[in-house]
C-alpha cells in the first residue's frame, strides 16, 4: 500500500470527522458532545502530536490559594514558574492537550449567583486546551485552531472573527503585530482581524507571575455574509468568543513591571459547552445534548411543566431557573464529591454546600419536587460525563447518599431557621428592625440563605437592620482574611522566581544532589548515625534575585551542590540545623528552613558573616528532629495500612503532614469511626512496630512502581525514578511479576525519611479523630514517649471518672454535695475534652460522663422538687385560700425558689403568688407566678420589675411567670411594693 503525503493524510483525517462535526448539518444530523470532545483530543494528539493527559481532579494539587481548578492551565503553572522538578514527569511534557474539568464558584471566578438566571453561566463546565511549553508558539498554535475549526468542525469561516492585543502605552508594550500577521496569512480577512485593549487581549495568572497577550476566536450565531465586527466584545449574544490562545511571554514581578519569560509557552482554552453550543446549532447551552437528558430526569422526577428555556420577565415563577440551577448545580455536585471535595464548613467544601442547598432550595420550592429529587439525578449524570471522566462511574452510590444526607440535614435547618425568625418577631417592639445577630446566626450556623431571610420578613412586613448585618459581613471577612495571613507564607528567600530559575538553568548550575539526606545507618547499639556532608556553595538568594555575596546579618537562600537536609515535601517538615564553613569551626550559620524548586534545595540561612559562591562548608543537621520525623513518617506509613486494614479497601489517603511532635492523617471513611475500630487501627500498628519490621527502600522507574497491586499514593505529582518504601518486604518481591506481597503490608511511593526498623517507634496513640467533612476524617497521632504519656495520662483521667462514679453511687441527699459532684463532672470532661490522650478512651471516658451529668441532673432537680415540696406545704398552711400569696422563705437556688412557687400555684389554682430568699451573700431572690384567671391586667413580668426596682435589682419573665434578684437593704419596701402592686390589679 503506498504511504499518504501529509497533505493526503491531513485530508483523509479531516474526512473523518468531517461527517460529525459540522455546525451546517443540524436537527438530528448535530454531532454528540461526547465525540466533539473525542474530535479535539484525537486532532491535538493524532494529527499534531500532543500528549493526550487525563483531567487533573478539581481539588486543586499543591495550591492553597486556589478553592477549585478552575481553568485547564492550573495543573502546569510549575511549568510556567519553573519550578517543576527535572525528575518528574511534569517537566518532560512538549505539547499536551487534554478535556479539564473546572469549577468556578467561590474566589476570583465565581459564577454561582448567575447560574440559571441565563442560558450560559455555569459552575462546573469542561475546558478543552492544547498547551506548548517552549515548543511552538504563534504561527503553529493559530494554525492549529483555524484548521480544526474550520476543516474538521467545519464551521463557516465568514462567522469566525478573531482579535489581538493591541498594545499599552502605559507599560510601554506594543501591539501584538506578529499575531495578527499570523492571522492574515491564514487568509482571516482583515476585517475580521481585531485589535483590543490590555483589558481583552492580556491574560494574567495573577497579580504576579506569567502572562502575556492572548488572540480570541469569536463566533457570529447569525452569519448570512453580514458583518459584525462591531459586536466583537460587546457583550453581545449574537457573537460569542469560543477559544483563547494565550502566549506566555512574560513576567509580572512584584513591582508590576513585565519583564520577558526565557520560555515560551502556549496555553488555550475552548469551552465545551459553548463550542456543542454552536456546533449543535442551539442558542442555549441547556438546549444540548450535555445537559438535555438531566432536564428529562427533573421533568420526570417533579412532574411540573416541561423546560422551555425560558429566562427573565418570561420565566414565569422562575420555574425555567430552577431547571437550569438543578442541571448545572448536580453536575458539579457528582464531580466535586469524586473528587474528593464534600460539602463542609469552610474553603471549597463550604462553597459546594452552598451549591447543593442553591439546589434543593430550587428544587423544594419552585419545583414542588420530593426531598431525593437532586440525587435520583446522579445516574443521568454519570451516563453523561462518564465516558469522558471514568473515575463519576465508581462510586455513585456514596455521591447520592452525600447528597441526600446533605439535603435532610439542610431542610431540617429551614425549619429550625424558620421557627427562629418566627419567635424573634413575635418578641419584636412595633416598627423594630430584624435584629442583624439572629440573622447572621441563621446565616453563618444554619447555612440559612439570606435572600429567603430577606423573603421571609418582607411576608411579615418587618425590614431586617441591613448596616448592622453588613458590619457582621465585614467583621467576619476581615477575621477569615487575618486568619489566612496567620498562615504558612512562602518566604521570598526560598521560593526561586522564574528568571532566577531560567539563569541558573542557562548558567548549567546542576540541581542539588540531595542523595545525602538518606545516608544514615543503625550504629552498633542501636542509634542512629547520621554522615557528615561537605557542600559548595554554588549561588547565594536574596530579594528575588541570584547573587555571589551576601553580608552579614542577613536572611537569604543557600543553593549548595549537594546536601542531607530534607526539604519540605512530601507532607514531611523540612530539616533544621547548621551549617559552618570548613576552617571556621566557631561561626555557625543556622539553617531555619529548607525548600525544594525547580530542583535546586534553598537553604534558609541567617548570616553570622559574610557567605560567599564557592566558599566549601559542613552541614550539620538537628539528629533529634530528623529523627522524630523519621519515627513519625514511618508510623504514618503503619497507620495508613493499619486503618485501609480494619475500615477496608476504599479507606484511602486525603493528605498528611508530618513534624517532629506528631502526625495528620485524612482519609476517606464511609461513616463515623468507632471505638472499637481505633482500638483496632492502634492494635495492628503496635503489632508490627513489636515484629520489628525492616523498612525496605529503593528506587525504581515510576512506570515500574505503579504496577505494583496494592500500592498506596496520593494525588501528586512523583519524580521518575520514584522511591518505594516497602515495610517488612524487600522491594524486589514487591515488584516481582504478579506478586501480591504488597497486599499484605504497608507499600507506598514516598520520597520522605523512614526509620530503618519500625521498633524505633515504640508505639503509637491515635489522640484526635474527627471528620472535617462528611466522608473524610482526620486523626491526629504521637509516637514514643509522647504515646506512653498519653496512654498514662488516659488511665489517670479514667481512674478520677471511675472514683466520681462511685461517690455518685453512694446515693447522696444534699443538694450541695450532688451539685459540688455535677461542678466536679463538668471539670473533668473539660480536661478529657482537651487533654491529649487515646482518642478511644477519650470516646470512652465522655460517654460516662454524659451520663453521669444526666444522673447528677436529675438527682439534683428531684432534690429541688422534694425541698420545694415541703416548703409548698408550709407556706400554703400558713396562706389557706388567699388569693395572693407574698411572703419570704429560704431557698439554695433561685431554681428552687421558683419551683416553690410553682408548687403553691399547682396546689392552690386561682393564687398569685411572689417569694422573695435572702442570701447569706446580701442577695435576695425574686420569683413569682400569676393565675392565667387574673391576665391580662396582671403581668408577673411587671410585678417581678416592680418588686426587684425597689431593691436596686432587675428582672424579667413572661406575663405568667417571672423571677430576679436585687439588694436585701430594700427587702421591707419590696414587700410592700408587691402587696400594693398585687392589690391594684386584683
Amino acid at each position: 500500500m503506498a504511504l499518504l503525503s501529509a497533505g493526503g493524510r491531513r485530508a483523509l483525517l479531516s474526512a473523518r470527522w468531517r461527517c460529525v462535526c459540522s455546525p451546517r448539518r443540524g436537527g438530528a444530523g448535530c454531532p454528540p458532545a461526547a465525540r466533539v470532545r473525542d474530535a479535539f483530543l484525537r486532532f491535538f494528539e493524532e494529527r499534531h502530536g500532543h500528549r493526550r493527559l487525563p483531567s487533573a481532579p478539581v481539588r486543586p494539587r499543591g495550591d492553597p490559594r486556589l478553592l477549585f481548578v478552575n481553568a485547564g492551565m492550573n495543573q502546569f503553572k510549575p511549568i510556567f514558574l519553573g519550578t517543576v522538578h527535572p525528575r518528574s514527569e511534569l517537566s518532560r511534557h512538549r505539547r499536551v492537550v487534554n478535556s479539564q474539568k473546572c469549577v468556578r464558584a467561590g474566589g476570583k471566578h465565581n459564577d454561582l449567583e448567575d447560574v440559571g438566571r441565563d442560558t450560559y453561566h455555569h459552575t462546573f463546565f469542561e475546558m478543552l486546551g492544547n498547551w506548548s511549553f517552549g515548543d511552538y508558539f504563534k504561527e503553529e498554535a493559530c494554525s492549529m485552531a483555524w484548521e480544526l475549526l474550520t476543516e474538521v468542525y467545519e464551521i463557516p469561516k465568514d462567522r469566525l472573527y478573531v482579535t489581538y492585543f493591541g498594545g499599552d502605552s502605559l507599560l510601554g508594550l506594543s501591539a501584538d503585530e506578529e499575531c495578527r500577521d499570523v492571522w492574515l496569512r491564514l487568509g482571516v480577512p482583515a476585517s475580521h482581524v481585531l485589535p483590543f485593549p490590555l483589558k481583552d487581549n492580556f491574560w494574567e495568572m495573577g497579580d504576579t507571575g506569567p502572562c502575556g497577550p492572548c488572540t480570541e476566536i469569536h463566533y457570529d450565531y447569525v452569519g448570512g455574509g453580514r458583518n459584525a465586527a462591531a459586536l466583537v466584545n460587546q457583550g453581545n449574544p449574537d457573537v460569542v468568543e469560543i477559544w483563547n490562545l494565550v502566549f506566555m511571554q512574560y513576567n509580572r514581578e512584584v513591582e508590576g513591571n513585565l519583564l520577558p519569560l526565557p520560555q515560551h509557552h502556549v496555553d488555550t482554552g475552548m469551552g465545551l459547552e459553548r463550542l456543542v453550543t454552536v456546533l449543535q446549532n442551539k442558542r442555549s447551552n441547556y438546549d444540548t445534548d450535555l445537559f438535555t437528558p438531566i432536564l428529562d430526569a427533573i421533568h420526570k422526577g417533579c412532574r411540573g411543566p416541561r423546560y422551555q428555556g425560558l429566562v427573565g420577565d418570561a420565566d414565569v415563577g422562575r420555574v425555567n431557573m430552577a431547571y437550569r440551577v438543578v442541571a448545572d448545580h448536580v453536575r458539579t455536585l457528582c464531580v466535586c464529591i469524586t473528587d474528593g471535595i464534600y460539602p463542609g464548613l469552610s474553603g471549597a467544601e463550604l462553597v459546594l454546600r452552598r451549591i447543593l442547598r442553591r439546589a434543593v432550595r430550587f428544587s423544594s420550592e419552585v419545583l414542588h419536587a420530593p426531598p431525593g429529587l437532586l440525587a435520583s439525578l446522579v445516574p443521568t449524570v454519570v451516563e453523561v460525563l462518564g465516558d469522558a471522566y471514568p473515575e463519576l462511574t465508581k462510586d455513585a452510590d456514596q455521591i447520592m447518599d452525600i447528597i441526600n444526607e446533605n439535603e435532610a440535614a439542610f431542610l431540617s435547618s429551614l425549619e429550625r431557621g424558620r421557627r427562629v425568625i418566627d419567635q424573634t418577631v413575635q418578641q419584636l417592639e412595633p416598627s423594630t428592625n430584624f435584629p442583624a445577630e439572629v440573622a447572621w446566626s441563621l446565616y453563618a450556623n444554619l447555612g440559612f440563605p439570606l435572600d429567603l431571610i430577606d423573603l421571609m420578613l418582607e411576608e411579615k412586613g418587618i425590614s431586617l437592620d441591613s448596616t448592622a448585618f453588613n458590619e457582621l459581613v465585614l467583621e467576619d471577612a476581615k477575621r477569615k482574611a487575618s486568619g489566612l495571613q496567620g498562615g504558612p507564607l512562602e518566604h521570598p528567600n526560598t521560593h526561586l522566581d522564574v528568571h532566577s530559575l531560567a539563569q541558573l538553568r542557562n548558567n548549567n548550575v546542576p540541581a542539588t544532589d540531595d542523595s545525602p539526606k538518606y545516608a544514615y545507618t543503625l550504629g552498633q547499639h542501636g542509634q542512629y548515625e547520621f554522615s557528615p556532608c561537605k557542600a559548595t556553595v554554588l549561588m547565594l538568594y536574596r530579594d528575588q534575585s541570584l547573587q555571589e555575596e551576601v553580608g552579614a546579618g542577613q536572611r537569604c537562600g543557600v543553593i549548595l551542590d549537594r546536601t542531607n537536609f530534607y526539604a519540605e515535601q512530601g507532607g514531611q517538615a523540612s530539616d533544621q540545623g547548621y551549617m559552618i564553613r570548613l576552617g571556621q569551626q566557631d561561626v555557625l550559620f543556622p539553617v531555619k528552613l529548607v525548600h525544594i524548586c525547580g530542583g535546586y534545595v534553598i537553604h534558609e540561612v541567617i548570616t553570622v558573616e559574610t557567605l560567599r559562591a564557592g566558599d566549601q562548608v559542613q552541614l550539620f543537621v538537628d539528629e533529634a528532629q530528623r529523627l522524630a520525623c523519621m519515627t513519625n513518617h514511618t508510623a504514618t506509613h503503619l497507620l495508613n495500612f493499619a486503618l485501609h486494614h480494619v475500615l477496608g479497601d476504599n479507606t484511602e489517603q486525603r493528605g498528611s503532614h508530618v513534624t517532629a511532635e506528631r502526625l495528620r492523617f485524612d482519609f476517606d471513611v464511609k461513616g463515623p469511626v468507632t471505638v472499637e475500630q481505633l482500638k483496632q487501627v492502634e492494635q495492628v500498628v503496635q503489632d508490627m512496630i513489636k515484629r520489628n519490621e525492616v523498612v525496605h527502600m529503593a528506587e525504581v522507574p515510576l512506570t515500574l512502581a505503579r504496577r505494583v497491586q496494592g500500592l498506596r499514593a496520593v494525588d501528586e505529582e512523583y519524580p521518575d525514578p520514584v522511591r518505594i518504601v516497602s515495610l517488612g518486604v524487600p522491594v524486589e518481591s514487591v515488584l516481582a511479576r504478579d506478586s501480591e506481597a504488597a497486599m499484605q503490608t504497608s507499600v507506598e511511593l514516598c520520597c520522605g525519611t523512614h526509620l530503618l526498623q519500625t521498633g524505633a517507634v515504640e508505639d503509637l496513640a491515635i489522640i484526635n479523630e474527627r471528620q472535617l467533612v462528611k466522608g473524610i476524617s482526620r486523626v491526629i497521632a504521637v509516637t514514643g514517649g509522647q504515646a506512653k504519656q498519653a496512654r498514662e495520662v488516659g488511665q489517670s483521667l479514667a481512674m478520677e471518672v471511675d472514683s466520681v462514679s462511685l461517690r455518685m453511687k453512694q446515693r447522696n441527699t444534699s443538694i450541695p454535695e450532688m451539685q459540688n459532684l455535677s461542678k466536679e463532672v463538668g471539670q473533668l470532661t473539660e480536661v478529657v475534652n482537651s487533654t491529649a490522650i487515646p482518642q478511644w478512651q477519650r470516646k470512652e471516658l465522655q460517654t460516662i460522663l454524659k451520663a453521669l451529668q444526666r444522673t447528677a441532673n436529675t438527682a439534683i432537680k428531684k432534690l429541688e422538687v422534694q425541698q420545694a415540696e415541703k416548703k409548698a406545704q408550709s407556706l400554703l398552711a400558713k396562706h389557706s385560700n388567699q388569693p395572693v400569696i407574698i411572703d419570704t422563705v429560704p431557698a439554695e437556688s433561685l431554681s428552687i425558689l421558683m419551683k416553690v412557687v410553682n408548687q403553691l400555684c399547682d396546689k392552690s389554682p386561682g393564687t398569685s403568688v411572689l417569694l422573695l430568699s435572702p442570701q447569706a451573700s446580701g442577695e435576695v431572690l425574686c420569683a413569682c407566678q400569676v393565675s392565667k384567671n387574673y391576665l391580662p391586667v396582671f403581668s408577673a413580668a411587671d410585678w417581678a420589675v416592680a418588686v426587684c426596682a425597689q431593691m436596686e435589682g432587675k428582672a424579667g419573665g413572661s406575663p405568667v411567670v417571672a423571677k430576679g434578684s436585687g439588694n436585701a437593704k430594700g427587702i421591707q419596701g419590696a414587700l410592700t411594693t408587691a402587696l400594693e402592686f398585687a392589690q391594684s390589679k386584683l
